[in-house]
């Protein structure tokens, strides 16, 4: 019997690891993968070892994302309250003796430098999950009240330090599973059109809002700044506007084609800054054209379909509840990313999936995957 073991084929061994793995999911990454190294060669290419270091990054996340997709969702589920707590922990860790700079702080020095809050972009569902799961059955409105005050204290702590790009997308990732654990529309809708109301009114009767000198008590300056520069950039085109404007630019000047793949001026005369993180999308845009960003936000959007699909058709509730997080959590990415590169957005400092140079953000992003990855291998194991 151990002989006849010993004679079968490695790839015989190998191939049950893959065994469940989501076909649709894989080739929506693969694209994504595609368009980021290729991006990143040209954005990167007088930029050190920024494709070299990009493409690493990719085999990380690939095999953050191959490892997790081998652990049961109910053990996924058993890892909630004791991540979420150590995220926790360690925001209030940064908060009493972390790291600053550039004026925020955000990171922790434990023998390396780290940036506890990126834990809670995946601790944060985990922990909702949950919760919810618990409940499941007996839902009441102190459960979702319960559900927001664990949401509201990290993203509080994230909100301190301050960084508003993390902030939001943990603060997105909770609502969802919130909403998808079966708040009502009719609590979420009032408060919205509230708030677009109140905003429009603000500024119609405000004209003079961002004139010298004004400053709001509700935010920080330099949330103030973004918001200023994002309603009229060309009040300081050199300083707090260059980042929209030449953005805008460089994604204008793409046109329907695109200059092609390394001949994009604004990108390689370095008008674009954070053109390997931040504002890659305009780089890709100035050498893709239209064409390339609708080919990109078609990729995006099989993407955030297929997890939704994988959502919807979970077997159990902390499943569906973590896999509509994930999609959530690309989808905020993407929207966010393209939307402030775009102009229609503040600047808050947030990467495109897959596409921007970053490795904490790529370990995030092969966590998601994996977690995908495991809910839709154990329905296809249920099933079978």
């Amino acid at each position: 019997m151990a002989h006849k073991f010993g004679n079968i084929h490695p790839l015989q061994r190998i191939l049950p690891l893959f065994r469940g793995f989501d076909g649709p999911l894989a080739f929506a990454v693969f694209l994504l993968v595609c368009a980021g190294l290729l991006t990143m060669y040209s954005a990167g290419f007088d930029h050190g070892t920024r494709f070299e270091d990009h493409g690493r990054n990719m085999l990380i996340a690939g095999s953050i994302m191959f490892v997790v997709a081998q652990i049961n969702p109910q053990r996924l589920m058993t890892m909630a309250v004791p991540l979420y707590l150590f995220g926790v922990g360690l925001l209030v860790a940064v908060a009493l003796f972390g790291i600053s700079k550039k004026g925020a702080q955000r990171w922790l020095n434990v023998g390396v430098v780290i940036q506890p809050s990126e834990i809670l972009k995946i601790a944060m569902p985990l922990m909702l999950a949950w919760w919810f799961q618990k409940r499941e059955g007996q839902l009441r409105p102190l459960d979702f009240l319960v559900g927001g005050l664990l949401l509201l204290v990290p993203v509080g702590l994230i909100m301190k330090q301050p960084d508003l790009g993390t902030s939001l997308l943990v603060l997105a990732t909770g609502l969802s599973v919130i909403f998808f654990a079966g708040l009502s529309w009719r609590l979420v809708v009032p408060p919205l059109v509230l708030a677009v109301i109140a905003i429009s009114l603000v500024v119609y009767f405000e004209p003079d809002l961002c004139a010298e000198g004004v400053r709001w008590s509700v935010l920080r300056d330099y949330q103030q700044q973004r918001i200023c520069t994002l309603l009229d950039p060309g009040k300081d085109p050199l300083g707090k506007g260059f980042h929209i404007i030449q953005g805008m630019i460089a994604i204008g000047s793409g046109g329907f084609w695109g200059k092609g793949f390394m001949q994009g001026t604004q990108t390689h005369l370095e008008f674009i800054p954070e053109r390997t993180t931040d504002f890659i999308f305009a780089a890709f845009s100035e050498e893709f054209g239209l064409l390339g960003n609708l080919l990109l936000i078609v990729s995006f959007l099989f993407l955030i379909l297929r997890a939704m699909m994988i959502s919807l058709a979970a077997p159990t509730v902390f499943s569906r509840l973590l896999a509509g997080a994930v999609a959530m959590m690309f989808f905020s990415y993407a929207f966010v990313n393209m939307g402030m590169v775009s102009g229609i957005l503040p600047v808050v400092g947030v990467p495109l999936p897959f596409i921007s140079y970053g490795g904490t953000a790529m370990v995030t992003l092969g966590l998601g995957l994996g977690i995908l990855m495991s809910i839709a291998k154990s329905k296809r194991l249920v099933q079978s």
